[in-house]
């Protein structure tokens, strides 16, 4: 029973989930250590030196954000499964309840525990950030806790859900992007710069990306279950132009941010993660077979993960 947990989980997503808490943890440590330097204190944080209290923020950020994406992939098999959307027509992997690896009760007691887990991680990580001395700080990023899990359940969950009626794209950019690389950055430095907005809006466009690559593959399948996504309304052939944007639009971002403040000449190394990206775009705008779009998933996310890693350490070197 657990490997179909395990499964259902679907830890591929999970690179993909982590790289705006690593953009924004580099930057905001980075920024916090130059603060730190200026006001001189701390000499041995001097050597960009991590400290207990930065290395346990990272942690559990991770943990945290982890947490949400376990819990939304939970809730999607769940949603999905019980409104029938995950049948015979969908292209992608048997999920759990559409196998009956998984019973909708048992999924549902599995979303609840994983939802309870990830909340208590998420008041440590406040704890750790904030102490008892940013009370305001602290109830803010508890109310952005909550809306997180509620987001993440009502993906594909209840009457309501968001993502049969194309709003899933704003979503994931707004709690994938901007709140993962804004947020962990203010977990460091307690203030936000206008200019990390770029590398969040960067990690953002390319995470909607993936999810827009999901919905391509499966458009004719939601189609015919009345799952509404972008892809379905606007149709094929817009959502690959959509795709273009996404991500092009993401390295532009990016290439600003280093423009705007220059560090050294290792700033674009990033550049490599953008590489198997436009390859795949290439890939994109040749497709005519839903099925075939699935591989990419991986591809994307996997890019994703890496131009995180490296546009952090660009910063850094």
């Amino acid at each position: 029973m657990l490997k179909h947990y395990i499964q259902a989980a679907r830890l591929r997503t999970l690179p993909l989930s982590v790289s705006g808490i690593i953009v924004g943890s580099i930057l905001g440590n980075r920024d916090h250590i130059f603060e730190m330097i200026n006001n001189e204190i701390g000499n041995w944080h001097c050597f960009g030196i991590p400290s207990v209290l930065e290395t346990s923020i990272f942690w559990l950020a991770i943990l945290t954000t982890i947490g949400f994406q376990i819990l939304s992939n939970f809730a999607n098999d769940y949603g999905d499964g019980v409104k029938g959307t995950d049948n015979d027509d969908r292209v992608g992997p048997k999920r759990a309840l559409q196998s009956g690896a998984i019973s909708p009760k048992q999924m549902l007691s599995a979303i609840k525990i994983t939802g309870f887990i990830t909340l208590l991680i998420a008041l440590l990580l406040i704890y750790v950030s904030f102490g008892k001395e940013n009370f305001g700080y602290s109830a803010l990023f508890f109310f952005l806790g909550i809306a997180s899990i509620v987001a993440a359940i009502k993906y594909t969950m209840g009457k309501n859900a968001y993502g049969y009626s194309g709003l899933g794209d704003i979503f994931v950019f707004l709690f994938f992007g901007l709140l993962s690389v804004c947020g962990s950055y203010f977990l460091y430095t307690k203030h936000l710069d206008y200019i990390i907005f770029l590398p969040a809006i960067s990690i953002g466009l390319l995470s909607v990306g993936v999810l827009n690559l999901n919905n391509m593959r499966d458009r004719a399948s939601d189609a015919k279950s009345n799952k509404n996504t972008l892809v379905v309304k606007i149709g094929e052939a817009s959502a690959k132009k959509y795709h273009y944007f996404l991500l092009i639009g993401a390295f532009i971002s990016a290439l600003l941010y280093i423009l705007i403040r220059p560090n050294s000449p290792l700033e674009v190394i990033f550049v490599i993660a953008f590489i198997p990206i436009f390859k795949h775009l290439h890939t994109v705008y040749n497709n005519n077979n839903p099925k075939e779009l699935d591989p990419e998933l991986k591809k994307l996310a996997l890019s994703t993960f890496l131009f995180a890693i490296l546009l952090g350490l660009g910063q850094v070197l």
